[in-house]
């Protein structure tokens, strides 16, 4: 019998790139509402409850008012808005850093957001393992597709293409520093400055380390050799083990989904800096692609069915 999935939000950029992964997929019945009925809350409701998996594809309150909707109901719920991420009760869908478990048993689910998945899967496993102190002031320089503001910001640079580079959250406090102070293990969160480019899709997500700076803290071989054996297992993370880095790393406008995501780890020649780099795509391992390999490990099923690798 296929499993009854409801993607509440699903004309938004979330919901359109979740239904073209599940595009052929017989294991999932989807019930689908009208362009009316996703604006009525009994038909929200009846639909929450209808389904034996719900994604949220919403705004945070939007989220928040889909989880009471919900309220009663077997249904299980991956929240792929910021509302959960750190709530009591949640699982965070993140299951190379949480374990596959958790997820596969949770009711509740809440997916990652698109920079933390990228500093938290160069920074936890270090931290982790106390190659990295987790005390340390960490910061994080990040530079998204325009996909990642949603509609509004999507609007703004294909009518503004003059826009080059936006910087923003420059009066600090952004939403995803709890997320990544908690799940990494730190004792403060850290500076984030993140900005927009002018590409749809596509994220790099840089932590810079002075390691000599650092009282605890292992070398570049060693954070590499971590990481490469943290993830070893796992058919969407890699890591790249070459020493030498490349010339550079880019980001295409033209770039095809991808739900995959690849780690480096670069040093100065002396040893004394280095930086964690992750490139992922913001609407596939950040958002998109990470609801369907959750959805996947909830239901039992391969995790990388209907993931563009």
């Amino acid at each position: 019998m296929a499993i009854r999935l409801f993607i509440d939000g699903a004309a938004g950029t979330t919901g359109l790139e979740i239904r073209a992964r599940l595009q052929g997929r017989s294991e999932f019945d989807l019930i689908v509402l009208d362009e009316a009925q996703r604006k009525h809350e009994s038909a929200r409701r009846e639909a929450l409850h209808a389904a034996d998996i719900a994604i949220l594809c919403l705004p945070d309150d939007a989220a928040r008012d889909a989880v009471r909707l919900a309220d009663g109901a077997a249904t299980r719920i991956i929240d792929a808005s910021s509302a959960h991420r750190v709530a009591k009760g949640w699982a965070y869908g993140f299951p190379e850093i949480v374990g596959h478990e958790k997820i596969a048993n949770a009711k509740l689910v809440s997916n990652p957001g698109c920079y933390p998945t990228g500093f938290l899967a160069l920074v936890a496993p270090l931290v982790q393992e106390g190659l990295l102190p987790a005390d340390w002031p960490f910061t994080v320089n990040a530079v998204s597709g325009y996909s990642g503001g949603g509609n509004a910001l999507i609007d703004r640079f294909q009518s503004e293409p003059q826009i080059a580079y936006r910087a923003y959250g420059l009066g600090l406090g952004h939403k995803h520093l709890a997320e990544m102070q908690t799940h990494a293990g730190l004792r403060h969160a850290p500076v984030f400055s993140p900005a927009v480019v002018p590409a749809h899709r596509g994220m790099v997500v840089d932590v810079p380390l002075p390691l000599s700076a650092m009282s605890a803290c292992a070398d570049v071989a060693s954070l590499r050799a971590a990481l490469v054996a943290h993830f070893e297992a796992s058919a969407v993370v890699r890591v790249d083990m070459a020493e030498m880095p490349p010339a550079e790393l880019l980001l295409r406008t033209d770039a095809a989904p991808w739900d995959g995501m690849r780690l480096y780890v670069f040093g100065s020649a002396d040893g004394s800096q280095a930086r964690l780099v992750a490139r992922l795509d913001n609407l596939g391992k950040g958002a998109s692609g990470a609801a369907i390999q959750n959805l996947n490990i909830m239901c039992s099923l391969p995790e990388t069915t209907g993931l563009r690798l």
